[in-house]
């Protein structure tokens, strides 16, 4: 049995990396006889020593977790593992300043892989920051199976969801202002928004965000069909949720987003999808399991959403293209793909350390795995 530790923001943090890591633990978890594994937190006082004590240190990596500058401290927590490493890229920054990129390069030369959530991510790892495409491996972010929940229906009042973290840059005002577009459907949509703010961004600026899009919605005149819906959500309600809406709108500003958990669960739960061109949102619905649009444009919103609400048969083939996909981003079958890896990279460090000679002493950087599963 393979042993992992994984490194990371922990619950109850409320971000993107912890729910992520949370979900990655307890599927390795699932099966006793393969694999197990442990959450370490970040803000632990030995987070080297604890990784140390498993098979495999997994490092999840994202600007602004770790300590310092561009979170350099993880560094310092990389050179302390004796360990095979994976490192665990959510970000890949297309015009990183010098440090960021310095930061990411010095990352990938101390890791004995590293694992991006899209191929998006991973060419531009190789094209913009040289890293050997042998290292580099694409494993998605996955989704829980249970949430390709039934669907339900919503005849007089299609329901149209966004979930998630709020703060700027999400795009809502988008939606809001598309929906001014479309009152002339007979039966008008209503939008959703559920999630809570943002943990940083309710420490600098409070609900101002949030705020923001309840006037935009009354000057537009559609505050009746906007409701903003803070509360927190088990995986089942949220399941139960998802299930709820006609059509999942992600319209993110970023054009740099190469992961999201977000159109991962989306895509698993088979919802319609309309998103802005993102590149793992360009990636993943390329054959047609969404609709994309151009960011911050309003018009191509409303244009998505009344093809979607009235297009005889695009809804249902966008959701049977999504059944396509969805296997392949259970949960259980990435957490299959984190074992295969890290049992490769157990057993290239096996045969490295029974090498005479210096090649067997000191800590080994092996393993250069090119596909997984």
């Amino acid at each position: 049995m393979i042993t992992f530790g994984v490194l990371s923001t922990v619950p109850p943090a409320r971000c993107g990396i912890a729910t992520f890591s949370e979900a990655l633990v307890r599927h390795l978890n699932d099966d006793r006889s393969r694999s197990s594994a442990e959450l370490v937190p970040i803000a632990s006082h030995a987070p080297a020593a604890a990784l140390n004590r498993c098979d495999v240190a997994v490092v999840q990596h994202e600007y602004g977790i770790y300590d310092g500058p561009d979170g350099e401290a993880v560094l310092d927590v990389l050179q302390r593992i004796r360990v095979p490493i994976v490192v665990v890229l959510h970000t890949v920054l297309t015009t990183p300043t010098i440090w960021q990129r310095t930061l990411l390069s010095r990352m990938c030369h101390l890791a004995d892989a590293v694992v991006v959530l899209s191929q998006t991510a991973a060419t531009r790892l190789i094209d913009g920051y040289g890293v050997d495409g042998h290292r580099v491996t694409v494993i998605p972010h996955g989704a829980e199976a249970g949430n390709a929940s039934r669907r339900v229906d919503n005849p007089s009042h299609p329901l149209l969801l966004t979930w998630g973290l709020l703060g700027p840059g999400k795009g809502i005002e988008w939606v809001i202002d598309a929906l001014a577009e479309v009152g002339d459907l007979p039966n008008v949509p209503r939008y959703l928004v559920a999630g809570q703010t943002h943990p940083r961004v309710l420490a600098r600026q409070g609900e101002a965000y949030r705020d923001s899009l309840r006037e935009r919605a009354a000057a537009r005149g559609v505050a009746h069909l906007v409701e903003f819906d803070a509360a927190y959500r088990s995986r089942r309600d949220l399941a139960a949720l998802v299930a709820s809406a006609d059509t999942v709108v992600l319209p993110y500003d970023s054009s740099e987003q190469v992961a999201s958990g977000v159109l991962t669960e989306a895509v698993a739960a088979r919802r319609p999808i309309i998103a802005t061109r993102f590149p793992h949102a360009a990636e993943l619905l390329a054959d047609g399991a969404g609709l994309l649009v151009p960011h911050a444009d309003s018009r191509a919103v409303g244009v998505a959403i009344r093809r979607v609400l009235t297009e005889p048969g695009l809804a249902e083939s966008m959701r049977w293209r999504a059944a396509q996909i969805a296997p392949t981003l259970d949960w259980a079958a990435v957490a299959d793909r984190y074992r295969l890896l890290g049992t490769r990279l157990t057993s290239a460090r096996a045969r490295r350390l029974e090498q005479p000679g210096p090649a067997g002493h000191g800590r080994p950087r092996i393993g250069r795995p090119t596909t997984v599963g």
